[in-house]
């Protein structure tokens, strides 16, 4: 039987972008969907387009909604947690309100899910959470404040939580992309190396689904380059500063 045939999976981040294209893969797949974001015109189109899809319109910000979100959302089998927030900022031109946005909705949303999901899931010895974090995760990088530390948390968030489910019969997964071309990163000024499609980001999401590895890291060689970067030394990433 395929992997997802007869499988309830809540996809939190779907109207955009990466989640559009992990919700169009995924329906392809067989799952069954519950596709959730703010704009809630953006799901009805994308349900549309599908064959076995439940537009649930939730904002991660707020408790209340997604208190009711997960009420109607019901029994799942999965959730991935997509929804995020960026804005380029250099230190120097520092924005508290832009900072706390993204950390609101790239880590403080995804608390506010597992905490509706994740007691379920333990319960029931059985689940699948997928967390979508970032490789400017692994080390703090220029004009990343605010959205670095964000994605950062996710990280940590999802290997304690590795730790502490392991033999539960729960599964986590932390998924951390590179560079996806989106109305998100149409606001860099910068080159992004090896920019991906988001159909192309979406088939290393699907891939990693499939299989029973905690984390993904991609593309590759770039995301070697950032994790080389984790382990070098201070001395030498900040020498002459």
């Amino acid at each position: 039987m395929n992997r997802f045939e007869g499988k309830t999976v809540w996809l939190v981040g779907a109207s955009h972008g990466l989640g559009r294209e992990i919700a169009r893969q995924l329906n392809r797949e067989g799952a069954r969907l519950i596709l959730s974001a703010r704009s809630g015109q953006a799901l009805e189109i994308l349900a549309g387009e599908l064959t076995r899809a439940q537009p649930l319109p939730v904002d991660v910000t707020d408790m209340g909604s997604i208190t009711q979100a997960a009420q109607l959302a019901g029994t799942v089998d999965a959730v991935i947690y997509n929804a995020g927030a960026y804005e380029p900022m250099r230190t120097q031109d520092w924005d508290t309100g832009a900072v706390l946005r993204m950390n609101d909705v790239n880590y403080n949303g995804a608390v506010r899910v597992l905490g509706q999901v994740l007691p379920e899931f333990v319960k029931a010895g059985r689940g699948e959470i997928t967390l979508i974090g970032s490789l400017a995760g692994y080390r703090g990088l220029p004009a990343a404040i605010g959205y670095g530390a964000s994605k950062a948390a996710l990280i940590s968030l999802a290997e304690t939580m590795r730790h502490d489910l392991k033999g539960s019969g729960v599964t986590v997964r932390i998924i951390n992309p590179g560079f996806i071309k989106t109305r998100l990163t149409d606001k860099n000024s910068f080159a992004m190396p090896q920019l991906m499609t988001p159909e192309l980001a979406a088939q290393y999401v699907v891939a990693a689904l499939k299989s029973s590895r905690f984390r993904t890291d991609f593309p590759r060689p770039f995301s070697w380059m950032i994790k080389l970067l984790h382990l070098l030394p201070d001395w030498l990433i900040y020498r002459g500063r």
